[in-house]
């Protein structure tokens, strides 16, 4: 996948099929326009691009109000990984600032779509809007496609369990601890990726070794305090393990500096401090207690550890 962060310098991209939006989670609604995306390309013998935004628009839009407490469930890095797995062959990343939120829908469509990438086909979400004061819709794209000499296709929105999947649902459900229902929504799993860093002293004294993931990205969603069941990707191997989160707090009080990310392995294998890793979360297994003694806590890391040694993931 090529990712570009300047449009004016972009190089040709054949017969280009075309999709825009923030795609946080790059949940399966977004995977089915990227599916179709790739799919279009292939036949045509082009390449699928995604136009996307950082900031998330919200922060730029309404900083103060909607944008101030949204966190997201990627980081830009982990969005870029996703994308990559999802088989997007080029990523176009503007940065989203109030003259740009200010873009009428027809110069977004004249001066990228049309003049910038020379669109083969754009595909859009189900109710997808764009441009400045959301103005542009599935019927102008396609009006304006028709002069233009581009074809226009819209997605229909995805059910699962009957419920509408949407980035703002996945949120919800990670926030809520509900793991399991976002990554049914998401279509994979959960990921916290970063660099490892040694962790709490007081477990390695218990024989129950850690290493903490720091959040980086002041926006990064993580998920309600407790203890989960994980896989983590370090140095092209997957170990098993469990990850403790304490102090994600709700957004208006959280301090991403104070949020903890504890990860124990049920292998070494090798893994040091300095590590890049992607942790996989499958489960939550309960929530956060508090000891009164070592003891206490020793024989609860201890079930912990047989609980998740249980299950298959």
């Amino acid at each position: 996948m090529r990712i570009f962060y300047d449009p004016e310098i972009l190089p040709p991209i054949p017969n280009p099929v075309v999709t825009t939006g923030s795609f946080d989670g790059v949940h399966v609604g977004h995977k089915t326009i990227l599916n179709r995306l790739n799919e279009i390309a292939k036949n045509n013998d082009g390449e699928s691009v995604l136009i996307t935004f950082h900031p998330h628009p919200r922060k730029v839009l309404f900083p103060d109000t909607a944008g101030k407490s949204l966190l997201l469930i990627n980081s830009q890095q982990e969005k870029i990984e996703l994308l990559k797995r999802a088989g997007l062959d080029n990523l176009i990343i503007f940065t989203f600032t109030p003259e740009f939120a200010r873009m009428s829908s027809i110069d977004f469509i004249r001066n990228i779509l049309v003049r910038k990438l020379r669109s083969k086909k754009v595909i859009i979400g189900f109710n997808h809007h764009f441009g400045h004061n959301r103005e542009g819709n599935f019927d102008y794209l396609y009006e304006l496609g028709r002069y233009y000499d581009f074809g226009v296709e819209e997605i229909p929105e995805q059910d699962i369990h009957n419920e509408t999947v949407s980035s703002t649902l996945i949120r919800k459900a990670l926030i809520e601890g509900k793991i399991q229902r976002a990554n049914a929504y998401l279509d994979h799993l959960y990921i916290i990726m970063g660099s490892l860093q040694p962790g709490s002293d007081t477990c390695r004294q218990l024989n129950f070794p850690t290493m903490r993931i720091p959040i980086e990205d002041e926006n990064k969603l993580v998920p309600c305090d407790g203890v989960y069941a994980v896989s983590v990707l370090v140095n092209d191997k997957h170990f098993k393990g469990i990850v403790n989160i304490k102090n994600s707090l709700k957004p208006e009080v959280r301090r991403v500096d104070d949020i903890i990310v504890d990860i124990h392995l049920f292998e070494d294998g090798g893994v040091r401090p300095g590590d890049e890793a992607t942790v996989f979360f499958a489960k939550r297994i309960r929530d956060k207690l508090h000891f009164t003694n070592e003891l206490e806590m020793k024989i609860q890391l201890n079930q912990d550890y047989n609980e998740v040694n249980e299950l298959i993931y």
